[in-house]
């Protein structure tokens, strides 16, 4: 059964890269977001390929796999892809689903129609982006 457009806004509302985001800034990204169904093994998101799309997870597991190596395993509420869309550069990892996977697609373009009209959605992506960077940082300082 297809997501409502208010599940939408909780399933977005929940996702940390959107702590911040007003109703209405949830709103306008849960309107633009369409649902999509990938089947275990199904890939979500190519390494090298220049992204269209931005994906948050809503049910099921991926594996983010770098040069034949898995380097994360994400779920529900956790968000993939968002760098190829910001950059326009090709993504850097490919996305995998390790079981059916039920997940938010935000096109390149729409995510930039909702920035462009919600300053604070640039603002909490930004501070996702920061803290996923902190982490990476850290990690190799340790």
């Amino acid at each position: 059964m297809p997501l409502s457009q208010d599940r939408k806004g909780e399933l977005i509302a929940a996702t940390p890269l959107f702590d911040g985001v007003d109703g209405d800034g949830l709103a306008r990204i849960a309107g633009r977001a369409i649902e999509v169904e990938y089947p275990a093994g199904g890939v979500i998101a190519r390494q090298g390929e220049i992204g269209t799309g931005f994906f948050i997870i809503v049910a099921g597991t991926v594996r983010v796999v770098r040069a034949g190596e898995t380097i994360a395993r994400l779920g529900p509420g956790d968000f993939v892809g968002e760098l190829s869309v910001l950059d326009q550069g090709p993504r850097v990892a490919q996305v995998v689903a390790d079981e059916p996977t039920v997940c938010l697609a935000l096109a390149s373009w729409d995510l930039e129609a909702v920035i462009a009209e919600q300053p604070r959605v640039a603002l909490a992506i930004l501070r996702g982006l920061a803290g996923r960077l902190r982490e990476l940082t850290e990690s190799h300082h340790h």
